[in-house]
């Protein structure tokens, strides 16, 4: 008898019928970072179903301190994180089905990628993404687990349409915004910690036990001994344009789709192309040779490090243009270089 889960049904809440539907759920997981990484890990060795996870950058040895699925060799070939992440996951545990994309999560593509979803989990590092994650919850009808850390300060909370405030409706009031970029440093515990909160309210989900919900905001700083734990059922709005009566779903609009943005916490700029390319890699290492820069390709993306810029491409048309935070410069150096 394979006792894979035996410990995991042995805890009551679960147990074997739970362990059944976790087994039939399908988790999208919205980052490979180090939630992300931690949060897939954890979902694949408790039996998930299947599991997508999304990211649009690519492994560096910055990543290897906390983003716990990534070894050296992936930061020396620069493989895209969503392809790693896969295939550590599908080696820890072969009978879920794991499916990865290496892609910066659109309206578009988010609405193809929630079909048949039945929880997401936010891992991502910008609130234009958490927004649009929101707005697809709210729509569709899909439960979604907010996370952030920096620092040793982390926070998460647990979104269920119809029945608590959603992400939008919190902004005016509490303080969730600035936890987004990564230049006050990070420490792996302050990462676990988020991880621990976001996957148990994930299992509680999975097994549809609703009623052991926090239903509340939970911030922590572990450096300075502090834990609160805010309740904010009241402040769910009938106003809001994300979840109240008359929603329009203000973030799935075509005006608020972000084609170019500066990475938080870096000096880099991602240049998105108004719709998905396939770029062939090798006719642009061919065009860029002349240039005396150094290239590096893999099957997923080529890097151009030419001066103080690195200019990274992917199959889809995506290009992050790594050494300048000032849009006009990035573009300039991709029509020059990438075209």
């Amino acid at each position: 008898m394979n006792e894979r889960y035996s410990r995991q049904e042995l805890f009551g809440p679960i147990g074997e019928e739970g362990q059944l539907k976790i087994r039939k759920k399908h988790v999208l997981v919205i980052g490979a970072g180090a939630l992300g990484t931690g949060s897939a890990e954890g979902l694949v060795r408790a039996g998930i179903g299947k599991l997508t996870i999304v990211d649009r950058d690519y492994v560096e040895w910055s990543n290897l301190q906390r983003q716990q699925l990534y070894c050296e060799d992936d930061a020396k070939k620069r493989i895209p994180k969503a392809v790693a992440a896969k295939n550590r996951l599908t080696a820890l545990n072969s009978d879920v089905i794991v499916k990865s994309q290496v892609a910066d999560v659109s309206v578009d593509e988010l609405s193809k990628l929630v079909e048949g979803v039945d929880l997401i989990l936010d891992a991502t590092d910008n609130f234009d993404t958490r927004m649009l994650i929101n707005d697809t919850a709210q729509k569709y009808n899909i439960p979604w687990i907010y996370g952030a850390c920096v620092g040793s300060y982390g926070i998460s909370y647990t979104m269920i349409p119809e029945a608590t405030p959603c992400l939008n409706c919190l902004l005016e009031t509490v303080p969730i915004g600035g936890l987004t970029c990564d230049t006050a440093g990070i420490i792996s515990p302050a990462v676990q910690t988020v991880v621990a909160h976001q996957l148990a309210e994930a299992l509680k989900i999975l097994v549809e036990d609703f009623e052991s919900l926090r239903n509340k905001i939970v911030s922590f700083d572990l450096w300075k001994n502090e834990y609160s734990s805010i309740n904010v059922a009241q402040l769910k709005k009938d106003s809001c344009l994300s979840c109240g009566v008359n929603r329009t779903y203000p973030h799935l609009s075509y005006s608020n789709r972000t084609k170019t943005a500066v990475l938080c916490g870096r000096d880099s700029v991602q240049i998105r192309p108004a719709m998905n390319l396939d770029r062939d890699l090798a006719e642009i290492e061919k065009n860029l040779l002349a240039q005396g820069g150094k290239i590096v390709r893999n099957p997923y993306l080529l890097s151009f490090t030419i001066g103080t810029h690195r200019l990274v491409v992917f199959k889809d048309g995506r290009a992050l243009i790594h050494g300048t935070k000032d849009i006009s410069e990035a573009k300039t150096l991709y029509h020059r270089y990438i075209g």
